[in-house]
């Protein structure tokens, strides 16, 4: 691994390693913890995990896609990474598919226990168990017609999730099942691992209950999905809530993590580990506020959902991109409205129209915060 110090991006933030782990190796970054990553498709190519060594064993942090090639690199670490020593249980930050794919395996094969929060455990117990999809319901049919999809759109959607269990479109294909049940993590926890104490650091937005851990004697946060140094997580709004402000969740979260000691080396779930916690925090937030003012100054005249997209997302998307894209569309309007910047009002075709309640205010010159396409992280 090259490592070189004080290397510092355009964004303000070091990078003090130069490239990932090599799959199936992993990369000791302070005393007890080792990074290692797992493939992953699309875009992101691949998540970072992490493993906490204790006097007899490891703890696992996040655990990759339910992919046999997952599978068989987990293994891999097992017998080479480890030391001979074996994992004592499983702590996931929460419950979307990449850091929950092997929990069901790895808890299995060491017969160990998992550790999340309450919200992310339940609602990755929903998604694991199956059962009837908003996609061919009447709430998703509603749901999209409200926010301005065309008739058709629909259609596609089931297309493209009737192929999920086969091929790279596979989101929750775990070979063993999602585990029965859990240890309960809680914001302020403190949990005790080696010679190192990990505080439980609870956000939301990205998902129910994001769980970061924090050592101070380390300066190591690991912070999954809810702060990364490059691209920004998904914050939306689903069928499955559709009155719900996750973006409030997300933005008040941030501004908790902004208490975050400056000198924090933060450890993501997608890209490379850096420096600038706050930062990257303060980007975040701008990032938000910017996209928001922009969908105010849009909404002069009244506006579906589906109609705001371009002022969020540069390029032309696909069915999938589209759904994640219309949430978060959804999710900056929610926010908007909760501060009294838009009004939504159901017009006779169904769907819901959005307008800004200060015009004066809503066309004062904004920035470009337009992203390239919407991340499923």
């Amino acid at each position: 691994m090259a490592v070189s110090k004080g290397n510092r991006s355009s964004q303000g933030l070091e990078y003090p390693y130069d490239e990932h782990p090599v799959k199936g190796t992993t990369i000791e970054v302070a005393d007890g913890v080792r990074w290692l990553t797992m493939p992953m498709w699309g875009s992101l190519t691949h998540i970072n995990l992490y493993l906490l060594e204790d006097e007899d064993g490891w703890f696992v942090i996040d655990t990759g896609l339910g992919t046999n090639d997952t599978k068989k690199l987990w293994h891999t670490i097992f017998d080479n990474e480890l030391g001979g020593k074996p994992v004592k249980g499983v702590i996931c930050t929460h419950m979307h598919p990449d850091h929950i794919g092997q929990a069901g395996m790895i808890t299995e094969h060491f017969r160990v226990p998992l550790y999340m929060t309450r919200g992310e455990f339940y609602q990755a117990r929903s998604f694991a168990t199956g059962g009837p999809s908003h996609h061919s319901s009447w709430i998703g049919q509603e749901f999209y017609t409200r926010y301005g999809m065309p008739a058709n759109y629909l259609e596609k959607l089931a297309k493209m999730w009737s192929g999920r269990s086969t091929g790279k479109m596979s989101m929750m294909s775990m070979p063993t099942a999602f585990p029965s049940g859990f240890h309960r993590l809680e914001d302020g926890d403190v949990l005790s691992i080696g010679d190192h104490h990990w505080e439980v650091v609870v956000g939301s937005g990205h998902s129910p209950e994001h769980a970061c851990l924090l050592c101070r004697g380390l300066k190591i946060m690991i912070s999954g999905d809810q702060i990364l140094p490059i691209i920004t997580s998904n914050v939306s709004v689903h069928p499955t809530e559709p009155e719900a402000n996750p973006l409030k969740a997300w933005m008040e979260s941030h501004d908790k993590l902004l208490s975050t000691p400056e000198d924090t080396f933060v450890l993501p779930a997608h890209n490379l580990p850096f420096f600038g916690v706050r930062e990257r925090l303060r980007q975040l937030i701008n990032h938000h506020e910017e996209r928001m003012l922009a969908l105010e100054e849009f909404c002069v005249e009244p506006q579906t959902a589906q109609a705001l997209l371009p002022v969020l997302f540069k390029r032309k998307l696909d069915p999938r991109q589209t759904m994640m894209a219309l949430g978060e569309a959804i999710a900056h309007c929610h926010l908007l409205m909760y501060r009294d910047r838009i009004e939504r009002t159901l017009h006779e075709d169904g769907a819901y129209r959005f307008t800004a309640t200060d015009p004066v205010h809503a066309q004062e010159p904004r920035l470009d915060t337009r992203d390239d396409v919407p991340t499923l992280a």
